[in-house]
């Protein structure tokens, strides 16, 4: 009896003190997802789970490639996503196994939840109950050309066909290259053209390309009939589907026990479903996720009325854009907002930069030179450079924004000012005008309309990168564009870039009024000086 009312004790004591740990970091758990559909679902999961238990979350959908997402948890802008064992093992920890290791996916999560707690203090929690291996796919009428059925079937024939595979698989030492030191030479195709998650099954159904990549519970797979090729070699680890934890929410029970609630109760054929409703059907992401929760009992029971934007689907573009605009509206200031704090940072600096090179004229060539080197550099692989430094969110996304305005903006002031009408300034410099009055009175005034040029063109330049900003978790208009890219959901896409094309046209309008105003009014007029 005594040893019964310990345990009783010793039971209550420890839930006290998770509670009381619980309590101490009430700061929202933030969760992301990968750009495809299974990790959107999952994610979703993921987060009203967190929120049936009373705990605050952030959402961060659809954020790029396993190394950004890495990277955001390691750094602790992410807490929670779902990954794959397979890809933690390969990708991340860049460890190589036994073979007898790498049969047993106990094993193999045990290594990989292991070594990462040892590395970073992050934590995977228990699998979900599923694996979603790579499925390398072809057309019935490839596989029935070239006879393939084995992926050593593809490295014989791999040197006629061209392949269509997501950029994550292409760079990945578990995607082409490993495939390639396990089958040989001969399974790399004629050409690889790296595509988006959903676009490459649309691809391969046009015939654009002949193998893709895909997951084994794609719901594509069985909407377009494709043929999936056996990895007669194991080379594939197993790719358990679980939570990985950063090391902050990896201290929190409440998280944890939350979240763990989920283990074991997926399998691949529910899985399968699911991404096809999404994938397939069209529906939303998070609808699915709230049905799943609820059918396993961990949610709250969904009405199977649907929603207003399900319901617009039916109907025109035009019901499904109304349908959805308090969200568009709630992007659109937020994308508002990105642009203008970019926008105002970059005037503030590169202004005063560009007055500062029209004085210093022998180190103009070079500092222009390096601001216009930036601007070349790809906005994806700009934003992918500012994870690591700033994490994910808005700061990265407003530091690319800013480095991206500075160049029209400085090389607009440069010429304005050097080119100010020269007759002007001589007859000011006549006057007994000191060189600062000179710059203030005259010269500023001449340039405005060559700096407002400037500034007109880096306002339309940062509202079409602002949509990339989606990509790292800074919001505005592009969330539906990643999200319709990676769902091969044109309406969702259209939905966030016509607002974006709209507003890039609203503020160069505005600011071409303002450019008029402030210009001299012998120019305003169109007439010449007298």
């Amino acid at each position: 009896m005594k040893r019964i009312v310990a345990v009783c004790c010793a039971t209550l004591a420890l839930r006290g003190l998770a509670g009381a740990q619980a309590t101490t970091d009430t700061r929202p758990v933030v969760v992301a997802s990968k750009p495809f559909a299974e990790s959107y679902i999952l994610a979703e999961m993921f987060a009203q789970l967190l929120e049936a238990h009373g705990i605050t979350v952030e959402r961060r959908p659809g954020l790029g490639s396993t190394e950004i997402m890495f990277s955001a948890v390691r750094t602790g802008a992410v807490d929670v996503y779902p990954e794959y064992t397979g890809t933690g093992l390969l990708a991340v920890l860049h460890d190589t196994l036994a073979p007898t290791v790498l049969a047993d996916a106990r094993r193999v999560y045990a290594h990989v939840d292991s070594s990462f707690q040892a590395r970073w203090g992050m934590r995977w929690l228990p699998p979900l109950g599923f694996q979603n291996t790579f499925a390398i796919a072809v057309r019935p009428a490839t596989a029935s050309q070239f006879r393939l059925r084995s992926l050593s079937d593809l490295s014989r024939a791999g040197s006629r066909l061209t392949a269509g595979f997501t950029p994550d698989f292409i760079e990945r030492a578990d995607g082409l290259a490993g495939l390639v030191t396990a089958y040989g030479p001969g399974i790399r195709p004629r050409s690889v053209k790296p595509l988006l998650p959903a676009v490459k099954y649309q691809a391969l159904d046009a015939g654009s390309v002949d193998v893709v990549d895909g997951f084994s519970t794609d719901g594509l797979l069985a909407r377009y009939g494709l043929v999936v090729l056996d990895d007669d070699r194991h080379f594939f680890p197993p790719y358990e589907a679980a939570a990985l934890l950063s090391a902050r929410a990896a201290n929190r029970p409440d998280v944890v026990g939350a979240l763990t609630l989920l283990s074991s109760r997926l399998d691949e054929t529910t899985m399968r479903a699911l991404n096809r409703r999404v994938e397939v059907d069209g529906e939303d992401a998070s609808a699915v996720a709230s049905s799943a929760l609820a059918r396993l009992g961990l949610g709250a029971k969904r009405s199977d009325r649907r929603t207003p934007v399900e319901l617009a689907r039916a109907g025109s573009f035009s019901a499904y854009l109304w349908a959805r605009r308090a969200a568009l509206a709630r992007l659109t200031l937020r994308h508002l907002w990105l642009v203008a704090i970019a926008l105002a940072t970059a005037v503030v600096v590169a202004v005063p930069l560009g007055l500062a090179l029209e004085r210093a004229r022998r180190a103009a060539g070079t500092a222009l030179g390096v601001l216009g080197v930036l601007q070349t550099i790809p906005s994806i692989a700009l934003l992918a450079f500012m994870v690591p430094l700033f994490g994910i969110g808005v700061v990265p996304a407003l530091v690319a924004l800013w480095i991206y305005a500075l160049y029209p903006i400085a090389r607009g002031t440069y010429t304005g000012v050097r080119e100010a009408d020269p007759a002007a300034v001589e007859a000011a410099e006549a006057l007994g005008m000191t060189a600062r009055q000179r710059l203030l009175m005259v010269r500023l005034p001449l340039a405005a309309p060559v700096i407002m040029t400037g500034i007109r063109t880096a306002a339309v330049i940062t509202v079409g990168a602002a949509t990339l900003a989606a990509m790292i978790g800074g919001g505005g208009l592009g969330e539906p564009i990643v999200t319709g890219l990676a769902l091969a959901d044109t309406w969702m896409v259209l939905s966030g870039a016509i607002p974006a094309a709209i507003l890039a046209l609203v503020v160069d309008g505005l600011l071409a009024l303002v450019e008029r105003r402030v210009a001299p009014p012998h120019r305003r007029s169109g007439g010449r000086p007298t």
